[in-house]
């Protein structure tokens, strides 16, 4: 039997918003970055005749997605907390335009709330809850829905929501048998239109592993989409496609292992290196600060360029209240070990996460100059549904606005402790970046790299992107002030 004709949709939303499949932290960055929709590409790649169309980088608008589907028989869209409104607004237009189309949505959202999305959402024919690639590739061979494990859809006949039982996890030895991320770029996708600021452009992105077994509270993907359960792929098929990539995109600079956790497993993490050592690539990956000097010296002379490291935080306290399984000095002395090898690092930290206060706040901003990490992102510390954050800041009544972004889908703060309001937290995000980045030696080292890498246009666009978010962000945190005076004078009339 052929498979359904099926597109495979990241789609349009805010202008240069990077989410749904290609992020862990959907938003519309403080420069423009895209990531890879990783997820799409494995049923992708296992449906003859499909098509991975990945919209924003490509700045395809969704009137194109509409067109482009009258070739198609069968949707799956990727969606996201901050897209969710936009994406069901489009579904609905493509059922009205394709009444015979089928719509499945995947994605956190989804996830979490099954039954909320399928009663806002007519036109979703069924959701895929968390692992999505087997569900839907049984549907578009022809699988009936209520013999396809972890899916949720509303009975023709009855109306009534029924959720099948939960997909086990994919294993090992089923990773090793999907298709490769990077061969579905090469079918589907131009790589040129991918950037992240910290990585060498053009870069590529795939992963090794699947799932975290850290517990961090606030962290989305391990608690809504990709588990816990750390699976790992063979370091020879890993391999075998860095190989194959390598012949594919030559190109790329750089390429980008964007799991979870790339070395949590310090001999798999050598086994790997050893591998990749003779391919002569240049790549760089996530990483924990309790990753070890042997571990980093391995991966540094296999070709690791760079580590995206989330420290998140500089207080102790706070460390521990989202479980994050780390010290402060242990990050100290992973970062001392990471410079002494010359590894390169883009320092992850967050903004109002539980226990946060201005002196917190205070100790983070001296911390991370302390760590001197070639680059930062500051991001506001958002409670998505599903995550422990969130049932923490909804059951204390810390969430004060439910919509996470602006008109733009920038990150807004939503979470206020007392004494702590929310427009304070997004001034201090400038302020920190104002602090770390305007000291002469890390003014010095951004120019330099930049000029190095040849790339002093896009230094210059990306300088141009921050200041564009910054003045927005200063404006909303303005507003913000006026409307608490006035409630504050309010509030003294009513008492006079």
């Amino acid at each position: 039997m052929t498979p359904l004709k099926t597109l495979f949709l990241n789609p349009p939303s805010f202008e240069k918003f990077d989410g749904g499949a290609s992020s862990r932290w959907p938003a519309t960055r403080e420069i423009e970055s895209y990531w890879y929709p990783v997820w799409l590409t494995y049923p992708a790649g296992m449906l003859e005749g499909s098509r991975l169309l990945d919209a924003p980088p490509h700045h395809v608008k969704w009137q194109e997605v509409v067109e482009i589907l009258k070739d198609y028989e069968f949707l799956v869209l990727f969606t996201s907390t901050m897209g969710w409104d936009g994406d069901q607004k489009m579904a609905e237009v493509i059922k009205q335009t394709y009444p015979s189309i089928k719509i499945a949505f995947v994605g956190p959202p989804v996830t979490t709330s099954p039954d909320k999305a399928l009663n806002e959402c007519p036109a979703i024919d069924f959701i895929c809850r968390r692992e999505f690639d087997f569900s839907v590739v049984e549907f578009a061979q022809g699988k009936p829905l209520n013999e396809i494990l972890g899916v949720s859809y509303k009975d023709k006949e009855s109306g009534k929501i029924l959720h099948n039982p939960d997909r086990p996890q994919v294993t090992p030895e089923q990773l090793d048998e999907m298709p490769w991320a990077t061969e579905i770029y090469h079918r589907d996708l131009d790589v040129t239109k991918y950037n992240v600021p910290f990585l060498l452009h053009p870069y590529v992105a795939l992963y090794s592993t699947r799932g975290c077994p850290a517990q961090c509270t606030f962290c989305l993907w391990p608690q809504t989409l990709s588990g816990h359960a750390w699976r790992k792929r063979s370091t020879d098929d890993v391999a075998a496609e860095m190989k194959q990539a390598k012949e594919l995109f030559p190109h790329v600079k750089e390429f980008f292992f964007d799991d979870d956790t790339f070395n949590i497993q310090k001999a798999r993490t050598i086994e790997l290196c050893e591998k990749l050592a003779p391919l002569g690539l240049t790549w760089s990956c996530t990483s924990r600060v309790t990753t070890d000097y042997d571990t980093l010296k391995a991966m540094k002379d296999a070709g690791c360029r760079l580590l995206i490291v989330g420290y998140e935080s500089g207080d102790p306290q706070i460390l521990k209240n989202i479980k994050k399984g780390a010290t402060v000095q242990r990050a100290l002395d992973f970062t001392r070990d990471c410079h002494k090898l010359g590894l390169v690092i883009h320092g992850d930290f967050i903004l109002g996460l539980p226990g946060e206060t201005k002196e917190s706040i205070r100790n983070t901003i001296e911390f991370a100059k302390q760590l001197d990490c070639e680059t930062i992102q500051v991001s506001i510390a958002h409670a998505f549904p599903g995550t422990e954050f969130f049932d923490f800041a909804k059951e204390n009544g810390f969430i004060t606005n439910e919509a996470m972004s602006d008109d733009g889908g920038h990150q807004m703060a939503h979470i206020e402790y007392p004494g702590l309001p929310v427009e304070y937290v997004m001034e201090m995000v400038h302020r920190f970046y104002d602090e770390y980045y305007f000291r002469p030696k890390a003014a010095f080292r951004v120019v330099w790299q930049a000029i190095v890498n040849r790339d002093v246009p896009r230094l210059y666009s990306e300088a141009k992107d921050f200041m564009r978010l910054r003045s927005q962000r200063n404006k909303a945190a303005r507003i913000k002030r006026e409307e608490n005076a006035v409630k504050a004078q309010e509030s003294v009339s009513m008492n006079a």
